[in-house]
């Protein structure tokens, strides 16, 4: 009875991942072993780290990353002129912390999107915030923003972003715009 409305409770606390914890090691004869201190600390360690994957999954879609890549898969044998321990220090994301721009920049079909997503990736699991951007339909929203007067609020929420992936590409189903030759 009294477990029982410990782990009501933890779940009125929102401590729900304590809770479930709590229900296991009831369950488990392996924990009986243990002592308080020791099964408290498993407990708090299950919540923090619940609490701490729901931020990431919260933050990831917010940032809207157009595709979900990662520093891990980011293939290297490929000749793309990637240095590796170039990307992998940008991965640590000390660039974030010290204002600084990253620009990828290459040929079509390299990679550039992919690349951005990941390093955008890396920084929100270095607890950064981030937003991706396409750039041809952020001109229209510009332009809407400037008409209707919510152009400082729109700047002023892209400028609270600590990682802004802002991509320039053409869309494949746009039409190419051909220059006519001189």
């Amino acid at each position: 009875m009294l477990s029982n409305t410990t782990i009501e409770g933890l779940h009125a606390l929102r401590l729900d991942a304590m809770a479930s914890g709590v229900i296991e090691q009831r369950e488990q004869a392996d924990y009986a072993a243990l002592g308080f201190e020791d099964r408290l600390g498993l407990l708090v360690d299950r919540e923090l780290l619940a609490r701490g994957n729901r931020r990431l999954t919260r933050m990831l879609k917010s940032a809207k990353l157009k595709v979900p890549a990662v520093i891990e898969d980011v293939d290297f044998r490929r000749p793309r002129g990637l240095d590796r321990k170039t990307v992998l220090h940008l991965a640590e994301s000390h660039w974030v912390n010290e204002h600084q721009v990253v620009l990828v920049v290459g040929p079509t079909g390299v990679g550039k999107t992919y690349l951005a997503c990941a390093l955008a990736h890396s920084a929100i699991r270095h607890g950064h915030t981030a937003l991706y951007l396409r750039a041809p339909r952020r001109f229209d929203e510009l332009a809407i923003a400037r008409a209707d007067g919510r152009l400082t609020g729109l700047m002023a929420s892209w400028a609270r972003m600590d990682v802004l992936v802002i991509d320039l590409s053409r869309p494949r189903d746009y039409p190419e715009v051909r220059r006519p030759s001189s």
